[in-house]
């Protein structure tokens, strides 16, 4: 999840850096409100816009400005729907989805860098039903699009709002980039259609997901279908951590193992020089040229790391550099070519008993 849009720098809104949650009263009166027949349609790109949520958008389309510029002086009521491919630079209404939201311009503002950033808030959904203006920016025939709630003594209705909660909270407690006062404006929201919304709206989830959950009627459905993304984002960020903390660990190793040898090392440089080093540097030489087994080099290796630990000068140095030499000196994997001829072997007998008999004499 990403509560980036939670608060809002004072360059945006000098009078309160905090976005009020919506409340119950607050959804009911704005669900009450009828949009009216005709809206102008503002084109968003990988944003999709939820009843009640408040965003920033920074908007650059000549027709986007235009737009913006005309209904900030009136009832700065606006119809707001997301392009199907951000890649589109003057979408049409074939490129954009045909179910949006009606927002509220909050505020206006021209940025240091030139662009105009405006801030909205989600009112209700809307459905378009026909595009009747193309310039200077698109407007369209709009109809309600009605949700279907479901009964407040609904069991399992409550389960998945309570799962929602906490499974948000959990995202929360694992990121280390969501502000830890994100758990409680999530805990103290009132609506479970603002919750959903708001959740639906600050998930990691692609454009396409999050219009798939504005365009479901059914508040109940709407809801599993955001937990079932919810779900999947958090095992994610578990993976995610697991896979950080274990690198992390063995980093760590490799860095404290790293730091004891350049100590040994100092240490042995002070009490014995470093012609040890050669003698080590040799070891491997030689280990290179033999033909042994993996089990075999993994033991070497092990054992040529301790003698690397160990202080040249005690006694222990000379066992471990004679049981690395001896590893050495065995003929690893290299056999010779037996005689098995009977009449040889019984004249070299024969030899050998005649070389004892003179040795008697």
């Amino acid at each position: 999840m990403d509560f980036g849009d939670l608060r809002l720098k004072h360059g945006i809104d000098d009078d309160s850096d905090f976005i009020p949650l919506l409340s119950t009263e607050d959804e009911n009166n704005m669900l009450n409100e009828k949009i009216p027949a005709v809206l102008p349609i503002l084109p968003l790109r990988n944003t999709v816009l939820f009843p009640g949520v408040v965003i920033p958008i920074t908007v650059g389309r000549d027709k986007s400005i235009h737009l913006i510029k005309d209904y900030n002086k009136g009832d700065k009521t606006i119809g707001v729907v997301a392009q199907k491919s951000d890649s589109t630079e003057e979408p049409t209404g074939d490129d954009l989805y045909r179910v949006g939201t009606v927002a509220q311009i909050i505020k206006m503002l021209r940025m240091p860098d030139g662009n105009t950033t405006i801030i909205i808030q989600g009112k209700k959904r809307f459905k378009i039903d026909k595009y009747i203006q193309t310039d200077p920016y698109h407007k369209a025939m709009v109809s309600d699009f009605d949700e279907i709630k479901p009964e407040s003594s609904d069991k399992e209705f409550q389960a998945i709002i309570s799962n929602l909660k906490e499974t948000s909270t959990q995202i929360v407690k694992i990121s280390p980039n969501i502000p830890s006062d994100a758990s409680f404006a999530i805990n103290n929201i009132e609506s479970p259609t603002f919750l959903v919304n708001f959740i639906s709206s600050n998930m990691n989830a692609k454009t396409e997901d999050k219009q798939k959950m504005l365009e479901v009627p059914n508040l109940k459905e709407r809801s599993l279908l955001v937990l079932e993304y919810l779900n999947k984002e958090f095992q994610m960020l578990e993976l995610r951590n697991q896979i950080q903390n274990k690198t992390k660990m063995d980093l760590d190793r490799q860095q404290r193992e790293y730091f004891l040898n350049q100590q040994i090392k100092t240490i042995q440089e002070e009490l014995g020089g470093t012609n040890f080093e050669q003698e080590i540097q040799e070891f491997k030489e030689k280990s290179e040229k033999k033909k042994w087994s993996a089990e075999v080099k993994e033991l070497f290796d092990k054992q040529l790391s301790k003698l690397q630990r160990m202080n040249p000068n005690a006694a222990e140095y000379g066992i471990q550099t004679n049981y690395i030499e001896l590893l050495l000196e065995l003929p690893w994997d290299e056999m010779t070519k037996d005689n098995f001829d009977l009449k040889n072997a019984q004249e070299a007998a024969q030899y050998n008993l005649f070389e004892f008999h003179i040795l008697q004499r």
